[in-house]
């Protein structure tokens, strides 16, 4: 008898070997953040492993990486980038140095950018930047998972077949989604507020306007938050958007002011094409 589970055992090891090395022997690429991890899975199916530099419930303007993050980077194969976000712009520098065999692409390239305004500090100005947020939009969904096929090709030629099939699908997906979110559109609010502005790519594609409750990346002050409610009465917005890197109590004071409800959202969602419809969803009711 204990022969027979000792050959067993050694049959389960011997099994569980191989996958077992194969899963430590899969290239990994590393990416920004969770909803670029979604297309760049979604495109690269087993042959990568992808990994999320920003973990779920950070906020990419502002994440510092753990040093066994950086640790970790040095076995990535590739880095694919969003393109402008905070977390790029503080690090990218120092993880290309800390890794100097990395390649790096950025699947920003060729989307057309929104230019953010410029704000007064007091005895300062910040100029305005490119607004990041370029995933929160089917258009801009479709050229980034081009740029991430034609990174996978670079890197893995003799599979490009395999990955540019694996696009169409994935655009496909994108179709469907800026269909159903352009049908939930039709009679909804044309207005809507944000506590940080994340959907300006969202409302450019659908021709509505974002109002953000913060100010110049600050706390509204008393005088904006006022701006804000009658701007809210006069255009009749009724959906007030928050999200969980952010405070909440100046949006909740707002809604109780119009008496209207907050619908939270994750525009930084792994499940992009859930959190768009739900978007669009909430605006239509």
């Amino acid at each position: 008898m204990k022969q027979i589970i000792f050959f067993i055992s050694l049959l389960c090891l011997s099994a569980c070997t191989p996958a077992s090395k194969q899963a430590t022997d899969t290239p990994v690429l590393t990416v920004t953040l969770e909803p670029l991890r979604y297309f760049t899975e979604a495109i690269a199916g087993d042959n990568f492993r992808v990994v999320s530099m920003v973990p779920k419930g950070s906020s990419p303007e502002t994440y510092d990486p753990t040093p066994q993050q950086l640790v970790s980077l040095d076995k990535s194969t590739a880095y694919l980038r969003i393109g402008y976000i905070g977390f790029e712009q503080a690090w990218m520098d120092k993880l290309v140095a800390n890794s100097p065999h990395l390649k790096v692409f950025d699947t920003s390239k060729g989307i057309d950018p929104i230019r953010e305004a410029g704000h007064d500090h007091g005895d300062h100005r910040h100029e305005g930047g490119i607004e990041p947020h370029i995933w929160n939009s089917a258009r801009n969904a479709t050229v980034i998972t081009d740029n991430i096929c034609v990174a996978l090709c670079e890197l893995d030629a003799d599979n490009a077949p395999y990955y540019k099939a694996r696009r169409d699908s994935m655009q496909q997906v994108i179709a469907r989604t800026d269909t159903e979110v352009s049908q939930l559109l039709q009679h909804a609010d044309s207005t809507f507020l944000i506590y940080h502005p994340a959907l300006s790519y969202f409302a450019r594609d659908y021709g509505l306007r974002q109002i953000s409750i913060e100010e110049g990346g600050k706390e509204p002050s008393p005088a904006h938050l006022k701006e804000l409610i009658e701007t809210c009465r006069r255009e009749g917005a009724r959906t007030i958007f928050v999200q969980q890197e952010f405070d909440t109590r100046n949006a909740r004071l707002i809604a109780d002011e119009l008496g209207v409800s907050v619908t939270p959202i994750n525009p930084l969602s792994y499940e992009w094409q859930e959190e768009m419809i739900n978007v669009a969803k909430a605006l239509a009711r």
